[in-house]
């Protein structure tokens, strides 16, 4: 069984390549290309992600690992964009690992962190289409709430998210 922890520099290689791998499963036939290229090139480097590891509350929390007998096997973060609401600003799986209740465990984390820090409200955005994140979040208590181009789209590439809330 999984334990969920806050990650450590140890970490740094596998969320880079949890991370790259899923967000290339989850978008390669979503996305165009040079956006998904940009946005792996801008989020998940070693330096990125070793950048990232520090808490930086309330804003940002860290990233959380799911970790089976030391085998990384996801990664989440978190933090409040305002005072009583909480973001998740992301979460992934190794694909090989999901359907295991693994993104479950890391959301219930930061879910109880963001709790802690006097959230009642908790927003996420997935990419309009993205056929595994949206059910995921339907089935936690999520409802549509919005749409907007997704950060670092250009009008060009029309990428859109929808914004996804819950009460806490």
């Amino acid at each position: 069984m999984a334990d969920v922890r806050a990650a450590t520099e140890d970490d740094v290689a596998a969320i880079v390549d949890i991370c790259t791998r899923a967000y290339d499963a989850t978008y390669r036939d979503l996305l165009p290309a040079g956006y998904l290229t940009r946005m792996l090139a801008e989020f998940y480097t070693p330096e990125r992600v070793s950048k990232d590891l520090a808490p930086a509350p309330p804003e940002w929390l860290g990233h959380q690992v799911a970790d089976e007998a030391g085998r990384v096997l996801g990664v989440a973060a978190g933090g409040l964009t305002a005072p009583g609401t909480g973001e998740l600003h992301v979460i992934y799986l190794d694909p090989a690992e999901r359907g295991r209740g693994l993104g479950t465990l890391l959301l219930d984390r930061i879910t109880e962190q963001l709790r802690e820090l006097g959230a009642t409200e908790m927003w996420v955005a997935a990419v309009e289409g993205n056929s595994m994140a949206l059910p995921f979040y339907a089935a936690r208590g999520f409802t549509v709430e919005g749409r907007r181009p997704a950060y670092g789209s250009t009008a060009e590439e029309k990428v859109f998210s929808l914004r996804l809330r819950r009460p806490l």
